[in-house]
């Protein structure tokens, strides 16, 4: 099971959630959670387990993007298609950044250190926002600045069949790591009550996100290219072709910018889901010695990973040095699962109001 992120973004600087205890204690308290409640030992997949299956989608999508990277950049230089040689771009940028992407998932895997008490994970979506700005320049800017080439000065396409082939071929590669992203992606979604597509926007694992969406974008690029082949053979003219080398660099553009703009999110700060911040608190409230939370602040650090934050009352009362003792008690029991970086809780005061329903 996967702690994954809110819709919303984090919370701006000088809003309740960012000001701390005090502002949160105010009417800004997050709405509760609809769905399924999760249990806090869900969130404890083993993060290596996790890790290793990131590692292999992108292992995969790596493989076949090179093979069809190849292969169609043959197919372009033997048909002379506008389209073909988009495609060709756009599997040479995609296997490009599978290398961005296994940086960033070995790199943010790193462990915490002094000068990272949190450990890498973040470092993930630096590499994430790298392959995401590859896939703009190297897939989409040369897709459209070709097209548009071949508009202005359009150049006759031969040996359709071989363009037919390669794109088949190119199409069932596709397929099959698209199919691997959607294996790994499909019982994260289902333990988080999420449909699928829902699940890749908002998951805090950028390389899932990355090869799902790159591999989805691949599929749709190869259609175009067909049809724009197609019209080519029929027509005789390079128009239709060129235009289907401008389609295929718009649909990167968006994809990409989308990438962006989700790593973006995490880098800055990115809430967890509702339904994992009502399982944490659910897990603070078992305790006896707990008798409400007033305050909780959940912040992505890295790929299923998160820090935490609250304010929680204790039951009875004790000295100083006994309620710091059990404060450290209560953190190192969330501490020990998997999904928590690190947490740092405080006392409520009096006048705080609980955050359960």
């Amino acid at each position: 099971m996967t702690a994954d992120p809110a819709p919303e973004p984090a919370a701006e600087p000088g809003s309740a959630a960012a000001a701390g205890p005090a502002a949160a204690a105010g009417p800004a308290v997050p709405a509760a959670p609809t769905g399924r409640a999760i249990p806090f030992a869900e969130l404890s997949q083993p993060h290596d387990s996790a890790g290793s299956e990131s590692t292999l989608t992108v292992l995969i999508a790596l493989g076949a993007n090179v093979l069809v990277a190849l292969a169609k950049s043959a197919a372009a230089v033997i048909t002379g298609s506008a389209s073909m040689v988009a495609e060709g771009a756009h599997s040479w940028a995609d296997a490009g950044n599978e290398v961005f992407l296994l940086i960033a998932d070995k790199r943010g895997r790193r462990g915490p250190d002094p000068t990272h008490p949190f450990g890498h994970g973040r470092e993930a979506y630096v590499w994430s926002l790298f392959a995401a700005l590859g896939l703009f320049v190297a897939g989409a800017a040369v897709s459209v600045t070709h097209g548009v080439q071949e508009l202005i000065n359009p150049e006759p396409a031969s040996d359709f069949v071989v363009g037919y082939v390669v794109l088949v071929v190119s199409f069932l590669l596709e397929g099959f790591s698209f199919l691997q992203s959607i294996r790994q992606a499909r019982p994260e979604a289902e333990s988080m009550d999420r449909d699928l597509i829902e699940h890749v926007m908002r998951t805090s694992d950028p390389t899932l996100r990355a090869v799902f969406a790159e591999d989805a974008a691949a599929l749709t690029g190869l259609v175009i290219a067909g049809g724009a082949l197609a019209l080519h053979e029929i027509t005789g003219s390079s128009v239709p072709d060129a235009i289907g080398s401008i389609l295929v660099g718009l649909l990167l553009a968006v994809v990409a910018v989308v990438l962006i703009d989700q790593n973006r999110r995490f880098l800055v700060g990115q809430e967890a889901d509702p339904r994992v911040r009502q399982a944490v608190i659910a897990e603070l409230t078992a305790d006896p010695e707990v008798s409400r939370v007033t305050y909780l602040r959940l912040e992505f650090v890295g790929p299923r990973l998160l820090t935490v934050i609250g304010d929680v009352d204790l039951t009875g009362e004790d000295t100083e040095t006994h309620v710091a003792l059990r404060l450290r008690a209560l953190e190192a029991r969330l501490d020990a699962s998997p999904a928590v970086a690190g947490s740092v809780l405080s006392l409520s005061a009096p006048d705080e109001p609980s955050l359960q329903a």
